[in-house]
């Protein structure tokens, strides 16, 4: 263990209860049933901590936290702790008091919860020295790494649809051709959205009914140095100011064709 590891902790359940266990006669495991459970040795906290790639799982005072017993855990599962048969929230760990001396007690968690939570912390911590080691592996001889092999195979083909792909860069890229326009001048179209300005005529200029004379103004584009505009139309004459003009002469007409002939008596 170097010195420099710092000491994380895995996991803290604040009940646990310890009990002694009978001297295992055979080889089938361990029984709670067998255990005077209604009669636990100690009752405290448990705490599971980490310090480089071993774990310790440690049985503390509930009030001070003075350290009852530890369990250091190298390899999970295996020897140093064990789960009973018959049972989801009992184990069987291997205390070790520093000098050499071990001992197999057992502890068990009131509640199934706390239980997986005690086996998930030290398989999370095992799974994550896993890892490490296969890390540190590759590091040392990255050649021995499995490669990525891009080559074809012997008799492997790869097919192209280049007339789809053809069409795709035409509809894409391809910008639209522009109309040609006539005498080698372009005139632009009136922007989108554009609206119409009405003019007022001068006073006396008006059309037949009234209606005031509508132009509409378009910018001038310029192309080549050269301004063209649009043709404006012209305003209506004066001669034709007189909206009852025809209607008089056509009732002059008619009055001068429906004179009374001979033979007619007058009033």
């Amino acid at each position: 263990m170097e010195e420099g590891e710092y000491e994380s902790v895995l996991c803290v359940k604040p009940e646990v209860h310890v009990y002694r266990i009978p001297p295992r006669a055979t080889n089938r495991g361990y029984r709670a049933a067998e255990w005077q459970l209604d009669q636990p040795s100690w009752s405290g906290r448990l705490r599971i901590t980490a310090k480089g790639q071993v774990a310790y799982i440690k049985l503390e005072d509930r009030t001070s936290g003075e350290l009852f017993a530890q369990a250091p855990v190298d390899q999970f599962p295996g020897t140093a702790v064990e789960s009973v048969t018959d049972s989801s929230r009992y184990f069987v760990i291997r205390i070790e008091d520093g000098n050499g001396r071990r001992a197999f007690i057992g502890i068990g968690f009131g509640d199934r919860g706390d239980a997986f939570d005690f086996n998930v912390a030290l398989q999370d911590h095992f799974k994550w020295v896993k890892q490490q080691c296969e890390f540190a592996k590759q590091a040392q001889n990255p050649d021995q790494g499995p490669k990525l092999d891009l080559g074809f195979k012997e008799g492997q083909t790869i097919k192209l649809n280049i007339a789809n792909m053809k069409k795709k860069e035409g509809a894409a890229g391809t910008p639209r051709a522009r109309p040609a326009s006539t005498g080698g001048l372009s005139l632009l179209p009136p922007p989108p959205g554009g609206k119409t300005s009405t003019l007022i005529p001068p006073p006396g200029e008006q059309l037949s009914g009234g209606a005031p004379v509508v132009q509409t103004a378009v910018a001038p584009s310029s192309v080549g140095g050269a301004t063209t505009s649009w043709p404006q139309p012209k305003p209506a004459t004066t001669a034709t100011t007189d909206i009852w003009g025809d209607f008089t002469k056509s009732a002059g007409s008619t009055s001068s064709q429906t004179q009374p002939g001979t033979g007619w008596v007058q009033f």
